[in-house]
């Protein structure tokens, strides 16, 4: 037993190991846990008068954890799912690669289809989605406010869509994911319209999740599953810059 460390009163001090009273001298802990001088050190208005041992906490009356099950009835399995992961908050794509983790975890064939962003970032993502076998293709150019010819990211966005649709109707991958999507139709240099005809006519095992900000209703009305990610604070309004292993 390490020196310093009375394990006994550390368990009576939590309410896991009970007290123990010996004849005609007082308790080592009273009914909260606490020593008679810690007690008598603590003034009535301090959190740690009130705090509760962890049997107490597990039979609180105020309990507000949920007892009904809120999903609805009927449930069944689909094929396959469209997620679109939309709004101005961080995390969208994040979330995404997330899923390729998971995906990847239940032996699926994944491939991921890049706009915007430039394949020349050597993101963390990409490097680990490679080494686990991911079809990874990157069709950006970067943001668009440092381009010296937007025709060329326009070219390059067109050329990966046309690469994005091969994949997702080859039927290879149980999951592909196109990454900035949204970009194409608001910058119109794609309509939305064919983005939405060639998801709703994949085959059928190919489930297909797109990032971006301001999601078209024409896409999200197609979708199954739609989280908006809102913005409450961003280290970027504290002049950070994007952080490595976090951001990218």
């Amino acid at each position: 037993m390490p020196r310093g460390i009375d394990f006994a009163s550390a368990g009576q001090a939590t309410g896991l190991v009970p007290v123990r009273k010996t004849a005609g001298k007082p308790p080592l802990r009273d009914s909260l846990g606490f020593s008679p001088k810690f007690a008598a050190s603590t003034d009535s208005s301090t959190s740690y008068s009130r705090l509760r041992t962890l049997p107490n906490l597990m039979t609180s009356t105020n309990d507000l954890a949920p007892t009904d099950d809120p999903r609805p009835d009927g449930l069944r399995r689909a094929d396959s799912l469209i997620v679109v992961n939309t709004g101005n908050g961080k995390g969208k794509s994040s979330a995404a690669f997330g899923t390729m983790i998971r995906a990847i975890g239940r032996g699926w064939n994944v491939a991921v289809v890049q706009f915007i962003k430039s394949g020349d970032w050597n993101t963390g993502e990409e490097k680990v989605a490679r080494q686990l076998g991911v079809d990874w293709h990157a069709f950006g150019e970067g943001f668009t406010w440092d381009s010296d010819d937007l025709s060329n990211d326009r070219a390059h966005a067109a050329a990966g869509w046309a690469k994005a649709v091969e994949i997702m109707n080859a039927g290879e991958h149980q999951l592909v994911i196109f990454d900035e999507l949204t970009y194409l139709s608001n910058f119109n240099w794609l309509d939305v319209s064919e983005i939405v005809s060639a998801i709703t006519a994949r085959p059928q095992h190919v489930n297909v999740i797109v990032t971006g900000r301001d999601a078209a209703p024409e896409l999200i009305e197609i979708a199954d599953t739609v989280t908006e990610m809102r913005e409450v604070k961003h280290a970027y309004q504290q002049g950070i810059r994007a952080m490595r292993g976090l951001d990218y």
